[in-house]
């Protein structure tokens, strides 16, 4: 028989996030500080919006798009938040997650040969979506001493004359880092001068601490340089909802329908009439589950310094990036002896990318008692080791 695979999907590496986690589920009295999900429920109000919707027989399709009156409340949530207007009409998508929203941007905008720009560490799916949608990845290196942020320098040194689109992820997923006005300022310069376009994944928009997020389609010249992406997972608890949207030019988001249209219809009908509730009158619940993130990664930060790891304070999303160097061991040696020997999981930073070796990421989506526990496992561990 003839292989019946596609060279190109094989050639791609499963998800590196995962492979800890299964063992944990089979493991009594583990500990997991891999999964980057929040631990609160979604907001009552929120989940009474969906049974609402359920009870009066909402379970039709709504458009290709999404449900109108969502729509329209992302496009008044980005006026209030980030001063940015979009018709509603024609410049918004929402979809099965920002990762849908992710891999439809790239299919609408890649050709065979493309390159795409893809700071690392990163979220993994990135890299696999950019060789799906023909496009050839090209890692940008992020380095600790520069807080993980990406420089106009780095930025420079990367563009060829097939360089189409650059990928910014920030907040970020693992290393916690974020972009500030002037770091944004700089890069959006080059991305002008070198015409280029961006997709900006703030799917961690809300979750940013003593730093307001700022997203580069705010600078002049970028709106219509940029596909914004975001979603309810983070914010607002709503993982297993599944829904995100992009935002962006016409002729982008025309194109990113159609892909939509064809593989999916629509995102769940019920999941976006509880969205529309979230932007609503969600803001409250957002608060309070960023100042209980922002406790246990002041927490983390403190402990990870005590236990005599070097850890650069992250400003964004629910991750610290502790590295472990001073060991000598591999992160993916770390993270499986520490499964074994103190049943803690946590994530090698090389699931993100090569240049993540020698780190780990570790989420405080958790509850403070069980990082206490944790951290009280993990200073055993390198007391051990050390």
């Amino acid at each position: 028989m003839r292989n019946p695979l596609s060279k190109t999907i094989t050639a791609i590496q499963p998800s590196g996030i995962r492979k800890f986690f299964d063992i944990v589920s089979e493991m009594k009295d583990a500990i997991s500080l891999g999964v980057g999900e929040p631990d609160f429920d979604t907001p009552w109000h929120i989940r009474e919006e969906g049974i609402y919707s359920l009870e009066k027989g909402r379970t039709f399709y709504t458009s290709n798009a999404g449900l109108k009156d969502l729509k329209i409340e992302i496009c008044r949530y980005l006026e209030r938040k980030h001063n940015l207007r979009y018709d509603y009409n024609h410049e918004v998508i929402v979809t099965i997650g920002g990762s849908e929203a992710i891999d439809i941007s790239l299919r609408a905008m890649l050709d065979p040969g493309d390159e795409v720009l893809v700071p690392q560490p990163s979220y993994v799916s990135y890299m696999p979506c950019v060789t799906l949608a023909g496009g050839t990845p090209v890692v940008i290196e992020l380095k600790v001493e520069n807080q993980f942020k990406l420089t106009k320098e780095e930025l420079l040194a990367s563009i060829t004359n097939k360089t189409k689109v650059l990928i910014l992820p920030f907040p970020n997923n693992p290393t916690g880092a974020i972009m500030e006005y002037d770091d944004l300022v700089a890069i959006a310069k080059i991305v002008v001068e070198k015409d280029l376009y961006v997709i900006s994944d703030e799917i961690y928009s809300e979750l940013t601490y003593g730093r307001k997020h700022v997203s580069i389609a705010e600078l002049p010249g970028m709106k219509e340089r940029t596909i914004l992406i975001n979603g309810f997972s983070k914010a607002y608890a709503m993982t297993g909802w599944r829904l995100g949207y992009g935002v962006g030019p016409r002729t982008i988001i025309e194109q990113m329908i159609k892909i939509h249209q064809f593989a999916i219809m629509c995102a769940p009908t019920t999941s976006q009439y509880a969205a529309v509730e979230a932007l609503k009158n969600g803001d409250p619940d957002v608060e309070m589950m960023r100042e209980a993130y922002d406790q246990r990664r002041r927490f983390l930060i403190s402990a990870f310094k005590e236990i005599g790891l070097d850890c650069f304070e992250p400003f964004g999303a629910f991750y610290v990036f502790p590295s472990i160097k001073k060991l000598g061991m591999t992160s993916d040696e770390f993270a499986t002896k520490l499964l074994q020997e103190e049943k803690v999981a946590v994530v090698p930073g090389t699931a993100f990318g090569d240049c993540g070796e020698g780190f780990l990421r570790i989420s405080y989506a958790y509850s403070i008692e069980n990082l206490k526990i944790a951290l009280e496992r993990i200073e055993r561990f390198v007391k051990k080791h050390t």
